[in-house]
């Protein structure tokens, strides 16, 4: 029997899933995030050492097993000095005083980007497309000789069109401008006032630039667009619309560059932009099929987690 361990670490969160070779989850541990990039190495390792130890804790293996590999699929690993930094981290886990130390010793480690994991989590094999969209975005590829493709994933200042942050800023945006005249009257200025409990809309001047709010609480406001736009509201529907063009453009690219135009191939949608009520999913799906009509769009059918144990499976049955 052989067992493993897929991990995946964000920026909100870490999660563990002890896995065995019959794809059963016989433990899973959550702890904080590791992000390296935005919280440091310590930060970083004590969140792994808190997730694999709970993971362990909630399953019921003999203690001569061991586990065979590693798969860490983190968020902010894309260089190969971020991928030796975080082996070394692991490989410190390997000699620490864990309880659990013992299981961990002679495992292979395998790193990868959280896209990745996604991927493999939400379809549930390496081959397809998963299309981010939370916070942030990006749309990231795999083909059956192992080709990927990256398209976005540029931060918020330089990209992430289609993102959470992209559809907020948008909202504000037009809302300033139809308090101006410059744009047709629009639903979303009452929408933000009382959202935010404001007097007057020119007091998101205050909220935005005075309260130093970051990107995450600004990505935060994008539901009251998904609302407006849910609604019948003209311009917070043309918001939308624009979001659902730039991850339709960003996943055509991805399957020109790697898939042929009549591939049978998954596309896996995930982050919160899907989850609203405005039906950004259908619009999203429509326009693919419309262009790639063997394309199915489909929702994840296993957490990242669980995408990374697979990913540590395939090397112990090579």
């Amino acid at each position: 029997m052989s067992y493993v361990l897929g991990i995946d670490g964000g920026s909100s969160k870490t999660v563990c899933i002890l896995m065995n070779d019959l794809y059963q989850v016989l433990g899973r541990g959550e702890a904080g995030p590791s992000n390296y990039q935005s919280i440091g190495r310590e930060a970083t390792f004590q969140s792994l050492q808190s997730a694999i130890q709970n993971a362990f804790e909630a399953a019921i293996i003999a203690n001569n097993d061991k586990i065979d590999a590693i798969c860490l699929g983190l968020a902010g690993v894309g260089r190969a000095a971020d991928i030796e930094l975080v082996k070394d981290s692991v490989k410190e886990l390997q000699n620490s005083k864990l309880p659990i130390v013992w299981a961990l010793q002679s495992a292979n480690i395998i790193i990868c980007n959280d896209a990745l994991i996604a991927l493999v989590g939400g379809i549930g094999q390496p081959v397809g497309i998963v299309v981010a969209a939370g916070t942030g975005s990006i749309v990231f590829g795999r083909n059956h000789q192992g080709h990927t493709k990256r398209v976005g994933g540029w931060g918020y200042i330089l990209g992430d069109e289609g993102s959470a942050y992209k559809i907020a800023i948008a909202g504000m945006n037009a809302a300033l401008k139809s308090y101006d005249g410059r744009e047709i009257s629009t639903s979303l200025i009452e929408g933000f006032k009382q959202h935010l409990d404001l007097e007057s809309i020119e007091d998101l001047i205050e909220v935005i630039y005075r309260r130093g709010w970051g990107v995450k609480k600004i990505a935060a406001l994008a539901p009251i667009v998904d609302s407006a736009a849910a609604s019948g509201d003209e311009v917070a529907n043309n918001i939308i619309d624009d979001a659902v063009k730039e991850l339709v453009k960003a996943t055509s690219t991805v399957i020109d560059a790697i898939f042929s135009y009549d591939s049978v191939l998954e596309v896996v949608t995930t982050g919160s932009v899907w989850r609203g009520r405005c039906k950004i999913h259908e619009r999203f799906a429509a326009s693919i099929v419309k262009k790639f009509p063997e394309v199915k769009v489909i929702f994840p059918r296993y957490e990242p987690a669980y995408g990374a144990a697979l990913l540590a499976l395939q090397t112990t049955q090579i």
